[in-house]
This record gives structure tokens, sequence and C-alpha cells, in this order.
């Protein structure tokens, strides 16, 4: 497929280190300076992403709450104007379509955010189950361009910069309109990074001009770009599912971990009876967290197995790249329980993560697997997910009057410094 470019590519390509194509064969920067250090400036201050190749789908009209409330897994019956919903979009056999949130204007007007990948396939889902329902379904994804804005200290700098609307007030998983300079654009609290965060939905043709606006004036409070990698890096630790990666039509939520969103007390939605059999008859895979004593990352569909054998005697190496090193203590069987779908070192917690289905007898926390990277056989550990933040007191944290602000930025840092040696 023929590569897609935001409307901040030109950008990317001046700045950033490298691009790689990804989901929706859009061009992606990888990073701009380092992803270790975007990663652990988005943890302690604030990064901002370009996110525009996500989709968004308009839907109008009297049958549009009817239309989404079919479409979703999860309930939007309650939901307010100004509140965003998560949810999984599933077929008739319960498969993931995509993974999605759904915006509430008012009681005829939502967007549903698509995913990147799948995005033109969920337009299309959307768009054919929308016959005879009375709504009006508008794939408007190359009108608007979504910035992310996210760390603990991006309600302290979007303070600054906000106009007519007030950030201080605005609630996890709300959105308002709101103005930056003279760009008018919609602030949801909301991220794809496990911390306190915002994005900031804007028309496509005033994009360079919002992004360049917030690097110009955020200085003070270190805002960094950053790219997929820590993406990845800032998911992976939360345990934030990716479409194509950890989710498809082969699973349903209940794999993946996603079945507190299915609400069955709705009665109509598509997927419904599948699911409730998935619930009733149990799973035979679970997609889980692994910590693994490995210095490189696995790659995607690794192979996982159980252990057969645990030597007793470690024989050291004394020659060739490993000399020093002991033997692997640990060996393979020959039944394979599961495979990797993503993996990276987890910065924040300073050891090398990944996702992975496995097969539910082998998908208890504390659990010994091997993952077989490169050929080799490393011990993985089955984790408590998420493992960063497990309790998202990051996410939720409220407002407060002793928030970090510029004017002792530079002095908090020097006093965190540490100190020369004489």
């Amino acid at each position: 497929m023929p590569e897609r470019r935001t409307p901040l590519y030109d950008y990317h390509l001046r700045s950033a280190r490298e691009l790689v194509k990804g989901g929706g064969d859009y061009m992606f920067p990888i990073s701009f300076t380092s992803p270790v250090e975007e990663h652990l400036n988005v943890r302690k201050n604030v990064g901002m992403q370009d996110l525009s190749s996500m989709g968004e789908v308009d839907i109008k009209g009297p049958g549009a709450e009817r239309l989404i409330r079919r479409l979703l897994v999860n309930d939007i019956s309650d939901l307010e104007p100004g509140q965003v919903r998560y949810s999984t979009m599933c077929n008739e056999a319960g498969g993931i379509v995509d993974d999605i949130t759904v915006y509430k204007f008012n009681e005829e007007h939502f967007m549903i955010v698509t995913s990147s990948g799948p995005r033109q396939k969920t337009f299309r889902w959307v768009r054919d189950h929308a016959a005879g329902m009375g709504a009006y379904v508008t794939d408007v994804t190359a009108s608007i361009a979504l910035l992310a804005v996210q760390g603990p200290r991006s309600r302290g700098y979007l303070r600054t910069v906000v106009k007519d609307a007030d950030v201080d007030s605005l609630k996890f998983f709300r959105f308002t309109p709101a103005r930056i300079g003279d760009v008018d654009l919609l602030v949801s609290r909301s991220g794809y990074t496990g911390e306190l965060g915002y994005e900031l939905y804007a028309p496509a043709e005033q994009a360079l001009v919002l992004w360049d606006l917030i690097l110009q004036t955020s200085k003070e409070y270190r805002l960094q770009p950053y790219g997929v990698a820590a993406m990845q890096s800032l998911r992976i630790e939360k345990s934030l599912p990716l479409y194509g990666a950890d989710l498809s039509e082969e699973y349903t939520p209940f794999h993946a971990g996603l079945d507190r969103w299915i609400a069955f007390n709705k009665h109509d939605f598509i997927g419904r009876e599948a699911l409730l059999k998935v619930q009733e008859q149990g799973l035979q895979r679970r997609w889980v967290g692994l910590i693994l004593q490995s210095e490189i990352p696995a790659a995607v569909n690794d192979k996982l197995y159980s252990i057969s054998d645990v030597a007793t005697f470690k024989e050291k190496m004394f020659s060739g790249a490993e000399a020093g090193e002991f033997k692997d203590p640990v060996l393979p069987s020959e039944l394979q329980v599961g495979h990797v779908t993503c993996s990276t070192r987890g910065h924040s917690v300073g050891e090398m993560l990944a996702m992975a289905y496995v097969d539910t007898a082998h998908s208890w926390p504390g659990h010994n697997l091997i993952v077989e990277i490169n050929g080799r056989p490393v011990q993985a550990r089955v984790a408590s997910t998420p493992f960063f933040d497990p309790g998202n007191a990051r996410i939720r944290a409220k407002a407060r009057d002793d928030e970090p602000r510029p004017e002792s930025a530079g002095a908090a840092d020097r006093a965190s410094a540490p100190k020369a040696k004489k």
C-alpha cells in the first residue's frame, strides 16, 4: 500500500531521527531525541505526540445513539454530553473489530475515534450497519489533527494556554471545546500513556500552527515531542492493547482482559450471544504480562514454552561473546503454550517486558515460562499487570495548587540534580 501522511508529516521528516510505516500505512516518527529520554520525560514532565493517524467517524441523526448501542459491547445510554467512553466493537462471533472511544456532543451527535490500523475497516463497519437506522455516518479523519499532550505537568502547562475552558475542572474521560491561540479545538482528558494527559482535536489545516505554538510556549515545562518507540514502552508498561498487535477478530474482549467493558444488561448488541457462550465456557488463552530475563526484547510471535528442565549445575562459558556468563539454566519443553504480541524495556520499571497470549493453565502471575529469542531460550515470568502504577493514581490525579509551576522548575531540577564529584 502507498504510504499515508498526517498533517505534521513535513515536521516529522525534518525533525525525527527516522520515519517508519505503521498502522493504516501512515509514516510515523520513531523518535526525535532518544526513546528512553522521551519515555522518561513523559513520566516526569510532559510530552507531545502526533496521533492524527487515528480515525474519526462523525455520527449524526435521530438514530445515532441506537446505532452506537447496537455496535458497541459497552453501554452509552447514560452517557452525558461532554463525556467519553471506551469500548470494543465485535463481530457476530465475538471477535474484536476494533477498540474505540465514543464522544457524545448531544442526543443526536456522536464521534467514534478508531485505532490507526483498522481505521478504514471500522468506518465501513459503522457505515454498513447504519443503513435504515436514521443515522448519518461520515469519515472526517482527513479534516482532523489529533495531538496528545501527556505527563504529570500537562495540566499545569495547558492551564497557561487554553482559553474558553477550565482545564482544572475537566474530569477524566471528559471533553470540552476550547481555544489555544487562534485555533479552536476540543480538549479531551484522555490518553495512551498511563499519565495525566490530554488529547487535542484540531482542524488539520491548523495542525502545524498548533504544534509550533505548543513547542514555543512550553519550554519551561520541559515539553518534548515523542515518537512511536516511546509510545510503545509507555503503553506496554500500562498493559494497554494495540489493535493489530494485541487485538484482532481472532480474539474476544474476554481473551484480552477487556470484558469489564461488556454491558450484558443491554439485550441487543452485535456479538452478545457469542460472548455469553465464551463467558459460560471459559477461555483457553489469556493476554498476560511477562517479565523477561533478557537484555533484548522478544519479537512479535516469538514462541512461549513450558519449562521441561531446570539445571541444578550452572556451567560458565569461557569463550565467545558471552564469556563469563552461565549457560542457560532452563530448557524449553516441546509444548508451545503461547506467543508474544509485543515487547520492550520498561524504562520506568527497569525490566524487560512483554505481553503475550498464553494458555490459561500457564497464565497465572508467578508462573515461569520460556520464550525463544533469536533461537535462544530465555526465562519469562508471568507478572501482574499493569507493570507501572497499578492503581492508576497518575491518570486520575486531581488539580492541586502545589502542581509544579514554571518559575519553580529550575530550582526543583537543580535541587534534584546529582552533586558533582570533587
